[in-house]
């Protein structure tokens, strides 16, 4: 789900990029091939640096190609970006989304998959639970349409901010709702129909007209197949240079230290290990090297949702 909103970006964005699709569930043979843990997709390599974390890559998007950019510029609108991006992750929607499943959906069929997403959130994704769960969480996505068609969307504004175009705002708050609004049987129109929120589907229409008239004049994407994209990746050099160790940072830890950082909201099974390149307030890199080639690559973590401890000389977490 979330590698769809990184898509768009670089769509309406029409900035030029290489993909290496990979599998929907474990294991993902090419990630292993650059020394990468981490098992949430999407993951984004410039040179030699691999970031993690849709929010991070949007991130580092805005920093590395700032002519063109989607994010706000003034502060009250640089605060409500941020808001709706904490919102559908940290907030519920993202989660309630998610239970919102249908039970008839195939993959949930397939008992390799179904094992997979229950290694990947730590609950149960049989059908019996989803189906228990699915009245509370078409509760609260209620509460979450609701809430954009009284206040955001309520002045019929065509875009989060207000703008001419979609803009970052635009990508952190919608992504939940237009996949929902895509997928068979997941909202039921006697609750979720078109009537009850006009302005909500409205602005998802316009969102995805925008999406396909972006593709029409965006870069052609260049598809790799999984060896080649290692083998480019690995040859190349670093896109950040080495950043310091913020020495007043809490958690105490030295440039060179190993450590290991993981993701504490989903996916906290699989977890980085490396020597300490940098650690920031937005984010904390990692050394550790490709399996072929065995050159060294750098592994970016966001700060947010994310655990990093210093690695003890039995092979540990330091707690």
């Amino acid at each position: 789900m979330q590698e769809e909103f990184v898509v768009w970006y670089l769509k309406l964005r029409g900035i030029e990029y290489a993909e290496c699709i990979q599998p929907v569930a474990l294991p993902r043979e090419d990630v292993n091939a650059l020394g990468v843990k981490y098992r949430r997709i999407p993951i984004m390599s410039i040179g030699r640096d691999i970031y993690c974390d849709s929010r991070l890559i949007l991130e580092k998007l805005e920093e590395k190609f700032p002519s063109g950019k989607l994010g706000a510029t003034q502060p009250e609108q640089k605060a409500l970006e941020k808001v709706l991006e904490q919102w559908t992750i940290n907030g519920g929607v993202f989660n309630r989304a998610a239970q919102l499943i249908p039970p008839e959906m195939p993959l949930l069929n397939d008992p390799k998959w179904v094992k997979d997403r229950e290694d990947y959130t730590g609950r149960s994704w049989a059908k019996s639970d989803i189906s228990k769960t699915r009245p509370e969480a078409l509760a609260h996505m209620r509460e979450f349409f609701e809430l954009l068609e009284s206040t955001i969307l309520a002045d019929d504004r065509h875009w989060i901010l207000n703008t001419e175009k979609p803009t970052l705002a635009d990508i952190h708050a919608i992504w939940p709702f237009h996949w929902l609004s895509g997928m068979k049987d997941a909202l039921p129109p006697s609750i979720f129909g078109k009537d009850h929120f006009p302005g909500v589907y409205s602005w998802i229409d316009r969102f995805q007209k925008a999406l396909e008239s972006a593709e029409e004049s965006a870069p052609k994407v260049t598809r790799l197949k999984g060896a080649e994209a290692v083998k480019f990746i690995t040859q190349v050099e670093f896109a950040d240079p080495d950043g310091n160790v913020d020495d007043k940072d809490p958690l105490g830890l030295k440039k060179g230290q190993d450590v290991e950082s993981w993701p504490i909201d989903s996916g906290f099974t699989h977890r980085d290990r490396g020597q300490l390149v940098a650690l920031t307030r937005q984010e904390v890199i990692l050394k550790t090297q490709a399996k072929l080639g065995h050159r060294d690559i750098h592994i970016h973590h966001p700060r947010t949702n994310f655990r990093i401890r210093a690695v003890d000389d039995n092979g540990g977490s330091k707690l």
